[in-house]
């Protein structure tokens, strides 16, 4: 198949699957909400999200190696950030939901689904809104929800992990609920291409990541990291150095690790 028979094929059925994501997201969601209890809406909605986010990789073809295996119970799951594709990587095998910037809100239909879907908005730089999503964080573990955070506050070109925001911490630590990072890391032609970085806007980069054969993604879930007796800085900053040591060679470890682009 050709790049560009791929393309429209892809896109054609990108369309049916926003389609599809609009009337779950403005029509079964309100209705499951409001014929089911708190938790087993939940549970429901949750499921119909994780066969969209399903969908949505089976058309980008993601090709996803998954090493160790996800806690049970109430966690926050933290990852490094390189893509939007990220999200569909790690959110398919899991009901969870996600933390992310307020930036998401602006992109096309996604945007929408995200608010529908349960996503956790962070308004970069508004302490109140801080404590707002902490306050949030903390009621979905104690309902024992899984939760999937980016700490880094933004996506890299994969080459190095940014300092993590341990204000994410915070609401494991008050909950009592695991810590587990992720450390995903994107293979082949997709470590080029499937960084979503500076200007890139979400449509364009869509387009590039349909025109692809495949996207070859290494997930390595790590194990649960102790909370007992620690503080939100060292549990951020213990997750960094577990994601970077499971990314990075011995010899590139101490320079990534230490040392970041302003």
């Amino acid at each position: 198949m050709t790049i560009r028979l791929r393309l429209f094929y892809k896109v054609i059925l990108i369309i049916l699957l926003f389609l599809a994501g609009l009337i779950i997201a403005g029509v079964i969601f309100p209705i499951i909400h409001a014929t089911c209890s708190i938790s087993k809406a939940g549970d429901n909605c949750n499921q119909l999200k994780v066969s969209w986010l399903k969908c949505f990789s089976r058309i980008l073809n993601l090709r996803i190696k998954i090493e160790g295996a996800v806690v049970d119970g109430a966690a926050i799951l933290v990852s490094n950030h390189i893509s939007w594709l990220d999200i569909i990587a790690i959110g398919q095998h899991m009901p969870s939901c996600f933390v992310a910037k307020n930036d998401i809100l602006n992109w096309p239909v996604i945007g929408y689904l995200a608010v529908q879907g349960g996503t956790i908005f962070i308004h970069r730089g508004d302490k109140q809104h801080v404590r707002t999503t902490a306050e949030k964080m903390v009621w979905l573990l104690k309902q024992n929800r899984k939760i999937i955070a980016f700490p880094e506050g933004t996506t890299t070109d994969g080459s190095y992990v940014l300092p993590f925001h341990s204000s994410l911490f915070q609401p494991a630590l008050l909950t009592k609920s695991a810590i587990q990072p992720i450390a995903l890391e994107y293979l082949g032609e997709a470590k080029q291409q499937a960084p979503f970085i500076g200007e890139d806007a979400f449509v364009p980069h869509l387009l590039r990541m349909l025109a692809m054969k495949e996207l070859h993604i290494s997930m390595k879930i790590l194990p649960v990291i102790k909370t007992s007796g620690k503080k939100r800085h060292e549990l951020a900053k213990h997750s960094r150095d577990n994601i970077c040591s499971a990314i990075f060679s011995v010899s590139d470890y101490p320079h990534v690790l230490q040392t970041a682009p302003k």
